[in-house]
């Protein structure tokens, strides 16, 4: 049985085995960048089998206006069992009805966010990081 928490600890070691595991492309192997993409997210909920995590949304947000989808990953093994779409269910949950929600996909995910709910737009812009 999987559970979902907003307040549970996350370790950059626990971080890490969901990315690589999942993958989505992250800098997996660098734990001091991990701990501050886990320190600096304003919401994350996530997704736990026993005390094995098999699943995290890690979210940048206002609380208000805007929310910042920065990481949906799933452990592979645990593809395909609607954790994915459990996650952002709770980040809406969290968030209420007046927070948008965004996202930047990976190519090969493309075709999974409208089947969760998301809307495609080509309203985006990007100006990449350098490392």
């Amino acid at each position: 049985m999987i559970n979902y928490y907003s307040d549970r600890i996350i370790t950059a070691a626990d971080l890490s085995l969901v990315f690589e595991s999942s993958g989505i492309k992250r800098p997996y192997q660098d734990f001091a960048r991990l701990d501050k993409m886990i320190e600096h997210a304003d919401l994350i909920i996530s997704a736990w089998d026993g005390s094995k995590l098999v699943g995290i949304a890690r979210c940048l947000t206002d609380y208000v206006y805007c929310c910042y989808l920065s990481d949906l990953a799933v452990n592979r093994d645990y593809q395909r069992l609607g954790i994915g779409k459990q996650l952002v269910e709770h980040v809406r949950a969290a968030l209420g009805p007046s927070v948008s929600l965004v996202l930047l996909s990976a190519p090969t995910a493309t075709e999974y966010y409208p089947r969760i709910g998301f809307t495609k737009t080509d309203k985006c812009f990007l100006i990449p990081r350098e490392s």
